[in-house]
């Protein structure tokens, strides 16, 4: 991932303490940036990645003038707090919002006297996408940047003071790392159906249970598994052992009529028993496609315990429904932003994916769309 840092301003009115920090959706700068991708963007899932991080912060983010907290490293000035501010909220269709501003009194008098005009609000993001990463902070300023905002009474963010020292001591601090780091991670948290609010940690544990699933507690080293191979491996193991099966059944078949006694009861236990590993590694494998379809989206939550019935009874139908599902990320949502679902609409808000998955369950629009309103 390819970052960078920009900063856009727009006019204050007062030192109130709920100010705008960025406009929703697509937007760019009146001087033409970003000139790397097409527009910056930031919608509802963004801003709750960069509300959390804010969070995070042990100390509130400040605001300084003239954005000295970035040049301090250079002309060697100090950087004075204009306010400071930890807690943020998107509102829909306005943006991203900072709620708990608390103003110097020297910066409160400049506002309400006009001598400051403006703020200028500074944030990190993918030059590829425009994908806003992290806002870092924001600066009392008189030379806009940015027009179209709804005027607010101030906008600024900042990493908390930790991180500003360790950039002022080291400007190239790379912060692509720690952007990819949670990259990684809010990739990992999808692949195992996780919240995003899930942490490190949680993100850990419920990987090692994946390891110990694969690999059957064994503690394998990460070089000898690969999850392709392993499930390659286990449907070689089952196709062998039911063919072992079918023909030792016939081998009994045929010669229980000549064969003495012992040797019958003998074959008999073989097969019970290459019946009960078929079984086994069967249930095993069932399991492992059903963890898989929850992770990338074929099977939602909803339906797990559909599925883990249905699988003990008829495991063909599950394969055959897993087989043919596509990911659907919209189950994962509300797929009518919210709102109740129309009940004079016969597809009850569903789209041709979840439709044609109605069809595959055998269930109709109006109990599928009650299913996914219960588990959203």
């Amino acid at each position: 991932m390819k970052l960078k840092i920009a900063a856009l301003t727009f006019e204050l009115q007062d030192a109130g303490n709920t100010i705008q920090l960025l406009p929703a959706g697509k937007f760019r700068a009146t001087d033409g940036r970003p000139f790397e991708c097409d527009d910056w963007f930031i919608d509802a899932d963004i801003a709750a990645s960069l509300i959390a991080k804010a969070l995070a912060k042990a100390n509130r983010l400040p605001i300084d003038y003239e954005h000295q907290t970035l040049k301090s490293a250079q002309n060697g000035k100090p950087a004075p707090a204009a306010g400071w501010f930890k807690q943020m909220e998107w509102r829909d269709v306005v943006g991203l919002f900072a709620i708990d501003v608390d103003w110097t009194t020297d910066a409160a008098k400049m506002i309400a006297a006009k001598e400051y005009r403006y703020i200028s609000a500074v944030f990190i993001y993918d030059k590829t996408t425009g994908r806003v990463i992290e806002v870092l902070h924001a600066a009392l300023t008189n030379t806009p940047a940015l027009d179209g905002m709804e005027e607010v009474t101030l906008a600024a963010a900042s990493y908390a003071a930790g991180y500003l020292a360790d950039l002022s001591r080291n400007p190239q601090l790379n912060i692509e790392d720690t952007t990819a780091m949670e990259d990684l991670l809010e990739q990992l948290r999808w692949m195992l159906n996780l919240p995003l609010s899930a942490t490190l940690e949680e993100v850990k544990a419920e990987l090692q249970k994946l390891i110990d699933k694969l690999t059957d507690g064994a503690g394998t080293t990460a070089a000898s598994v690969n999850l392709i191979t392993l499930l390659q491996e286990k449907e070689q193991k089952i196709t062998a052992l039911s063919q072992q099966t079918t023909s030792l059944a016939s081998q009994v078949a045929t010669l229980s009529t000549n064969v003495p006694q012992d040797v019958v009861i003998k074959l008999q236990h073989e097969v019970a028993d290459l019946k009960a590993d078929r079984e086994k590694r069967a249930k095993d494998e069932m399991e492992s496609a059903i963890v898989t379809a929850l992770s990338d989206g074929r099977l939602t939550k909803a339906l797990e315990p559909w599925a883990r019935d249905t699988a003990k009874t008829n495991p063909d139908a599950v394969k055959s429904f897993l087989a043919s599902a596509k990911p659907i990320a919209s189950l994962n949502q509300m797929q009518t932003d919210g709102k109740d679902f129309n009940q004079s609409d016969k597809t009850y808000g569903l789209d041709a994916d979840a439709l044609a998955m109605c069809s595959t369950l055998g269930v109709s629009p109006e109990e599928f769309a009650a299913t996914m309103k219960g588990d959203a």
